[in-house]
């Protein structure tokens, strides 16, 4: 069997996590595919794959060869488009991610557009709310917020972030406003994450960057919930500057505490070494870009 085909059965099994499922995404018969996969592990002399009744496991050799023919198809994806010529237009699925609240709100819009200006795309979306290895998880672009560790990935910087503390207008009527971050103690405290059990707040202060240990009378497991709450008036919590910027510009919602902030993080589209040759990621991260750049709650 060909080689190249081989590689695209194993890369279509490992991410679905299954004969079957691969086989539905290549439109190919369940045991074509075991047929391929044995024939790839005889060719190499390596079990790839650990079977059992309900899932399919990447070996360590297996693990190591799906990167390795990921990049491979990705450079013969990119020779194909390079041979159409520079001005060919995007096709082909295109594999991004971004934080929750981040991606709803300004990549899902440019996504959106991306298909309906390229009929010939298709879009798979991974919004989480953690650091994903583009290499190893298949994907072709993501959003990052905050400095970038040096790695292999090429980045782009649209915009920046800043930490702010909000809370609802009714809340600072009826509590006052904390004039010091040391004042905080003596308010009603929502945190929109439970990876802490006694979360720190960072602040400027006149002798350097001081962190705060508080002690929240709501914890909550997503960013929505935390700023339903304090619209709702319960207390004070801290936000990224881009998940406040609607309720503030509402009313809804006031800032605290503006003049101890932290300096802004960057934002950044961030990509494969190499991929900004394919059409289709070219063309995504210039229209994402654009629209970032465009967007004053990002500025």
């Amino acid at each position: 069997m060909d080689r190249f085909y081989l590689m695209s059965v194993f890369v279509a099994v490992a991410e679905e996590g299954g004969f079957a499922a691969g086989a539905r995404r290549l439109g190919m018969s369940p045991p074509a595919v075991t047929r391929a996969i044995a024939a790839l592990e005889e060719k190499l002399g390596v079990r790839l794959l650990e079977r059992t009744t309900r899932h399919v496991r990447l070996t360590e050799a297996g693990q190591r060869y799906l990167e390795d023919t990921r990049r491979i198809i990705a450079a013969a994806d990119e020779a194909d488009e390079a041979a159409a010529g520079i001005n060919a237009a995007p096709r082909g699925l295109l594999a991004v991610t971004a934080p929750v609240l981040f991606g709803r709100m300004y990549v899902m819009p440019g996504i959106v557009d991306y298909l309906q200006r390229y009929p010939g795309t298709e879009v798979s979306a991974v919004f989480v709310d953690r650091v994903t290895n583009l290499i190893e998880e298949g994907l072709d672009v993501g959003v990052r917020i905050g400095e970038l560790p040096d790695s292999s990935l090429r980045a782009l910087r649209v915009g920046q972030v800043r930490r702010m503390i909000c809370a609802a207008p009714a809340y600072i009527a009826a509590n006052g406003q904390p004039a010091s971050p040391s004042e905080l103690e003596r308010h009603t405290l929502i945190v929109n994450t439970g990876a802490s059990v006694q979360p720190e707040w960072r602040f400027i202060e006149k002798n350097g960057v001081n962190a705060y240990r508080v002690h929240p009378r709501l914890t909550v497991s997503s960013i929505d919930a935390a700023i339903e709450a304090t619209r709702r008036g319960l207390g004070l919590t801290r936000l990224l500057s881009y998940q406040a910027a609607p309720w503030l510009a509402s009313g809804d919602l006031v800032p605290v505490l503006t003049e101890f902030e932290l300096p802004a993080v960057p934002v950044n589209i961030v990509h494969r070494d190499g991929r900004r040759g394919s059409a289709r990621v070219r063309a995504f991260i210039d229209l994402l870009a654009e629209r970032l750049r465009g967007d004053p709650a990002l500025a």
